[in-house]
């Protein structure tokens, strides 16, 4: 863990800026309060990510912390530490090659269902933008922690988002648009599930149903990295 001074290309700097914008805009939108959240981004054959308690409107691009793939495990670049829970969007960035940025946030929503412990089933279509007929909900571990790293990547098998258990969410995509559209996707169907919990309790769609939608996706290009998947998974019924 060192800083060491590097050129900064122009592209680099131009998704350092953007993941810097996503942090402003995931506290302006209420999609996150204070320095809860962080943002990585794949840039070459290295993560890039947000530093340690550092107030979004302060950042800057050179404040990005930088951790190379093939390095040392843990090894970071930069003026200031990655964030505490560098792990688990590292480890999701290495082990999902199909994926380039992670958000993390605590969403008033999807963190209510996390305390709760609970799963989000199929009870909007919209369950589809993950790849299967649930998100999950992974079990309790530390922030920071290698075990939480472990779970939530098991609560993303086949899907692109995942709750934490009293904690928060993960959305993750092909580039920080997609991730971001993702966690808001994500916040907006927890809400949704969550106000249905109190009126009755959803009717939920079944697994054919959903299969027909990521299908569907595929045609606008919402879902094309899970349709396949999602017809090898699915069942039926």
């Amino acid at each position: 863990m060192a800083e060491r001074k590097r050129r900064m290309s122009a592209a680099e700097r131009k998704i350092r800026q953007a993941m810097i914008d996503k942090c402003v805009f995931m506290n302006e939108s209420g999609l996150n309060q204070g320095t809860s959240g962080n943002i990585s981004a794949r840039f070459q054959n290295r993560m890039l990510i947000t530093p340690s308690a550092t107030p979004y409107a302060d950042m800057t691009p050179e404040m990005i912390a930088s951790m190379p793939f093939d390095a040392k495990y843990g090894t970071w670049e930069g003026p200031l530490k990655p964030s505490t829970e560098w792990r688990f969007h590292f480890d999701i960035l290495k082990s999902r090659g199909e994926m380039g940025a992670v958000i993390h946030a605590h969403p008033t929503y999807c963190t209510a269902l996390a305390i709760a412990r609970k799963d989000i089933p199929s009870a909007h279509y919209m369950i589809a933008a993950f790849g299967g007929v649930n998100v999950r909900c992974a079990p309790y571990a530390r922030f920071g922690s290698a075990e939480l790293s472990e779970n939530a990547i098991a609560a993303l098998e086949g899907r692109s988002a995942c709750l934490l258990a009293n904690h928060g969410s993960i959305a993750i995509g092909q580039d920080l648009d997609k991730a971001m559209w993702r966690a808001v996707e994500l916040e907006t169907i927890a809400r949704q599930y969550h106000l249905s919990l109190g009126i009755g309790g959803p009717v939920l769609l079944t697994n054919a149903e959903v299969r027909e939608t990521i299908e569907a996706f595929g045609s606008y290009g919402v879902q094309d990295d899970y349709r396949d998947v999602a017809a090898r998974a699915l069942p039926e019924k």
